[in-house]
Formats: C-alpha cells, structure tokens, sequence
C-alpha cells in the first residue's frame, strides 16, 4: 500500500557568485590569468581595464519603463563602480614592479614534444595519432593509459581507425624525442630508452642495458649477489659501476631540469619582505588585468530600453545582455573576494608563524593544522585546504608551497611540543649519515629519535620516512 507525505529537508545550494569563488580560490597565479582570459572570450560584457578610466556615467537621470517588467533595477549595472582588482603594492612605479621573480621562460612538455612531432613530417592521420600519443603522456613523462584505451579512444573522439600495432610504430618515434625516456609505459622501459642513448659499445653500457632487461627484478629489490650471478660478472667494481650508471638514469623524465622541458611556470602567488623587522606581505597580481563592465554593453541596454518598441523580440535581447552584464559582475566580485581570502589566509598564516618568517629557521616553525588557521580567519577548513594546497610565497629565503607551514604536532620527554617537520629534519640527519652497507632500519631509527628526545613510534617513523620519500632500509643497502 502506497502512502503519500510530506517532508521537510535542509539543504544548502550554492550560488552562482559561489561556484565562481571556489573555482577561481584553486587557481594559482600562473594560471589566472588564463582563466581571465577565458572569461574575457565567453563574456563581451567584461572587459579590461579600471572603470575609472570611462568618464562620468551620463545615465544618472535613467528612469526606465521596462524597468516595471524586471525583477532587478537597471541603473544597478550602469553606476556600480566596478573597477579592477590591484592589490596593494601594485602601483604605477613602485619598486614592486621591478621585483624579480623566479618565471620560468620555457614551453610545457606537452608544447615541447609536440613541436618535436611537426620534425618527423607525417601525414594527417599519423600526426593525428601522435598528438593523441602525446596527450596521454603524464605529467612525469610516462603514458599509463593502455594502448587499447587509446585506440578506443581515437576511433570515438577522432573517427580514426587503428591498432595497437600502428600505435606501438608511431610511440616508438615519439620515445625518441627529448627528453630522453618520455613516452614510457613503466620504469623499465624508460630506464632502457635512456641507455640506448648511452650506447657507446662500453662494456660498462652493455652491462648496465643487461641489467635492466634481464635482471630489473633482482636490480629494483638490490639483490646485486644474484646479479652478479645471473651475468656472470667477476669484476665487482664494473658491477658497482653499472649499478651506479643506472641509478644516476632519470625515473621521471616530464619533471627533469632539462632546460628544453619545463613543467610549469614558477610564480609565487603572495611576496613577502622584511622591512627593518616588520613583515610586508603582498600578493602577486602581476598576471591579473584589471577588470570593468563594459560600457558599450551598458550603453546599448540604455539604448534598448529607450527604444519604443517593446516586443518579446526586444525583451529577449534586454534579458541577454542583462545576463551577460550580470556575468561580469559576478565574475569581478569573485576575483575580489579571492584575493581578499588569499590575503587574510597567508596573514594568518605569518602570524601563527612570525618567528619563522622572520629568520627563516625551520626549527622555529610550530605545530599547525588547517583548523588553526580556519579559527583565526572565521572560515571552512575546506577553504583553506584550498588556498594551501596550490599556493605558494616568495620570501627572501626561498619560494615555499603554503603545505610547508603545516605539520602536525609531536610531545618531547620535556612535554613540549615540537613540529613534525623538526622530527623528519632529524630522522633526515640519521639516514644521512647511516652506513649504507648496513643501513638503519625503522625499529633502531625509533630508538635514535627516542634518545633525542622524541616521543614517537616504529610506524610514525614508517611515515614519515615515506613522506621524505625515503626508502625502505634493504632498497637503501649499497654495495
């Protein structure tokens, strides 16, 4: 039997203004400014500049009768001040604008090899096929994506027929280009790349290529006994050589310092200086136009509304660019508020850590979690995950990922409380200085630590060794 009923449910919808904040918050410097210009192409009524530029509004004796069949009063979108969105610091002439930053000058990996793909003179549909290639090529250099999906994947999205055959001839092509070992599919395929660019007919080549191809199991678990074995290899000092040749290989060639690849650029969102003792923080809006509602825009809804004609035709027209200036408008306030939330996040921020800012030593940073931060500024701990995790600020000891500053806490045998940062800096020290013939394993790295001091466990030191992307003591072991 069916009953009918009513309930009462609380549920929270975003704006649109909203939508626009959260997204805008995640972008870090380098890439607002495309996404001004995305905005700037979707949305005429948007353009650059500061609206004080325009002269003073002649509408101020507006009295619309289309206003009577709106829901919001036009004059709103012709007299608001909307001007651009410079921070402070970023005036005309300022010593601000001459500060250097550290901005990267190269193209992408993915521009750099695609350039390299127009050298080999393909025809369409195998340059079709290379760009796909090359599309699915990770940001550390490898394509994990099955040959199979990619086939798939260019029958559907490009109508072009293939097989894995076709894609396997043109892959080999592209895992010839710079830098050397991009285009792999695992590590020792890319590890096998960068030999054959070795090749020089050195036995210490061949060995190390032989290592790899036929002995990569026992190589990646050390096992350099069974090796030595297996290739029947006498000279001990040629098989620490080889060893020491592969190692010294590149395991993420997308990331290499190659000055022909260059991942990203590298600009700080926020500047920070010490002036006499006093902390200056500013953002970076080098990248950031200034923004204004445009004024044709306004011009031509003041021209339509004094128009006689007043049909769907004509109300539709009003209703688009009402629309449009609406966009524009949300998208400034929006700008606005992200760069006062960015300030008011990082202020905190140097305020929890002022001692550290003000040398720059790592011992004096404390203890701090996203809720210290979120308490002091009156926001969701969810906002400020968001600015941590893709900021970062340039101070006068180096250009630091907001992530930096946040640890967690760890009690000492004199109840203090230390920073887990201080902790990995020590377990760093020990590792360090180990003999790597015998390294130290996680249980006697737990007895160091306790000696020092710290009151921690095998598995906290576990973590925080993989954190520091250390390994494991049997793949530490050197001959």
């Amino acid at each position: 039997m069916q009953k009918l009923g009513l309930t009462q449910s609380l549920q929270q919808k975003l704006s649109p203004q909203q939508i626009q904040f959260i997204k805008l918050l995640q972008v870090p410097t380098a890439e607002l400014e495309g996404r001004i210009e995305e905005e700037l192409e979707v949305n005429p009524a948007l353009e650059e500049g500061s609206a004080s530029d325009d002269e003073a509004d002649p509408q101020d004796d507006f009295d619309s009768e289309y206003e009577s069949d709106t829901s919001e009063n036009i004059e709103e979108y012709l007299h608001d001040d909307y001007s651009g969105y410079k921070m402070q610091g970023d005036g005309g002439g300022s010593d601000e604008e001459n500060r250097e930053l550290p901005i990267s000058v190269g193209s992408s990996l993915h521009e750099t090899l695609i350039t390299q793909l127009g050298y080999l003179k393909l025809d369409e549909r195998e340059n079709l096929i290379g760009k796909q290639l090359i599309g699915s090529i990770d940001s550390d250099g490898y394509i994990r994506r099955e040959l199979e999906a990619i086939v798939n994947d260019l029958a559907f999205s490009m109508n072009v027929e293939t097989d894995v055959e076709e894609l396997e001839s043109i892959l080999y092509k592209i895992q010839n280009f710079d830098p050397p070992g991009i285009g792999a599919r695992n590590l020792q395929e890319c590890l096998e790349l960068q030999l054959e660019r070795k090749e020089d007919g050195s036995e210490l080549v061949q060995i190390a290529t032989r290592i790899v191809e036929d002995c990569f199991d026992e190589f990646s678990k050390k096992h350099y006994d069974k090796i030595a074995r297996k290739l029947n290899i006498q000279d001990e000092n040629l098989l620490k050589e080889a060893i020491s040749t592969i190692t010294k290989l590149n395991p993420k060639p997308g990331g290499t310092g190659d000055d022909l690849v260059k991942t990203q650029y590298l600009i700080p969102d926020y500047l920070l200086v010490n002036n006499s003792g006093k902390l200056e923080l500013t953002l970076n809006s080098r990248n950031a136009p200034q923004l204004k509602v445009s004024r044709s825009y306004s011009d031509m809804l003041d021209a339509y509304d004094k128009s006689d004609k007043k049909d769907k035709k004509l109300k539709d027209t009003v209703s688009f660019i009402k629309q449009k200036l609406d966009s524009a408008k949300w998208f400034i306030d929006a700008i606005k508020q992200r760069q006062q939330t960015l300030l008011n996040t990082m202020q905190a921020i140097i305020d929890f850590q002022y001692e550290y800012f003000l040398e720059g030593d790592e011992s004096k940073l404390k203890p701090m979690i996203l809720k210290n931060i979120a308490d002091k500024i009156g926001m969701d701990i969810s906002t400020v995950s968001r600015v941590a995790n893709s900021k970062s600020i340039q101070t006068e000891f180096g250009v630091f990922p907001l992530k930096y500053f946040f640890s967690e806490g760890i009690s000492t045998d004199s109840g203090e409380d230390v920073s887990s940062r201080e902790v990995k800096n020590k377990l760093s020290e020990f590792i360090g200085s180990e003999d790597k013939s015998k390294p130290l394993s996680d249980d006697k790295l737990e007895k160091l630590l306790r000696a020092e001091g710290y009151n921690i466990a095998r598995r906290t030191v576990a973590k925080y060794r993989e954190q520091l992307n250390i390994p494991v003591a049997r793949l530490r072991k050197q001959l």
